[in-house]
């Protein structure tokens, strides 16, 4: 199967039950999983949350919960697993990582 060619950024259709959302997602494959601004999460009323999993970052080891959401990226619709946090003081709301890309996704840094 062909892989699509995505840049750094991309823009990502988020589909709630009754509400679509297009944002503007980092690509980020140092990161294991995907995750999403908790507050965005709420505001699409996405969930249930699924379970709960032991994330490092830069801001040192927490709980996130996990919640499953379909989106729509470079035309791709799929079903993934986003942790929650506060992304609210960062410039993307939704950052896609490994688990989102790994199936059907090459990533050119110089695509814009």
């Amino acid at each position: 199967m062909a892989k699509t060619i995505i840049g750094l950024t991309e823009f990502v259709k988020l589909h709630a039950d009754k509400k679509k959302k297009r944002v503007k997602a980092r690509i980020d494959t140092g990161a294991t999983r995907s995750s999403m601004d908790i507050q965005l999460a709420k505001d699409l009323h996405l969930g249930p949350i699924l379970r709960r999993k032991k994330v490092r970052s830069a801001h040192g080891t927490m709980m996130r919960p996990i919640i499953e959401c379909k989106i729509e990226l470079a035309g791709i619709c799929m079903t993934t697993e986003f942790t929650l946090a506060d992304r609210s003081h960062m410039k993307y709301k939704v950052l896609i990582g490994q688990n989102s890309l790994q199936k059907h996704f090459l990533i050119d840094p110089s695509k814009k």
